[in-house]
């Protein structure tokens, strides 16, 4: 088993429903990146569902990776980012240090917790808006 199925909760065990993110998030976030009346098929939304599932996980593996090196146990959206650019993902590091900068503001302004997954999605929109198409869906 790799690392990635390993992160992801693959190769044993696990329902698949905790391997992957949920299909309706999936499914929603897709829906922005086509035209309304367009029509998505659900194995283009599993298919996607795995790509992305698989993709957190090779990012959060490299940033697992770098917080282990540091002796530290938490990763964060620094990381996150950090490893992002560390992959060769470099035009997504700044759209997402700004996006994170103001998350923090208003969590802090708000009393909000912060969501490291929630840098996991903003990634996710901004690649499906900048892309302005589902890998070729």
């Amino acid at each position: 088993m790799s690392e990635a199925e390993a992160a992801c909760g693959g190769g044993g065990g696990g329902k698949e429903q905790d391997r992957f993110l949920p299909i309706a998030n999936i499914g929603r976030i897709m829906r922005r990146a086509v035209p309304e009346n367009g029509k998505i098929a659900k194995d283009s939304k599993e298919s996607i569902q795995e790509c992305v599932s698989e993709f957190i996980s090779f990012i959060t593996s490299e940033a697992s990776d770098k917080c282990m090196k540091e002796r530290r146990k938490t990763i964060n959206g620094d990381d996150i980012i950090w490893s992002l650019g560390t992959l060769g993902f470099e035009e997504y590091v700044e759209p997402l240090k700004i996006y994170l900068k103001n998350y923090r503001e208003v969590s802090f302004n708000s009393n909000l917790p912060l969501s490291s997954s929630s840098c996991y999605w903003v990634f996710i929109i901004i690649v499906f808006k900048r892309e302005g198409t589902i890998c070729g869906v």
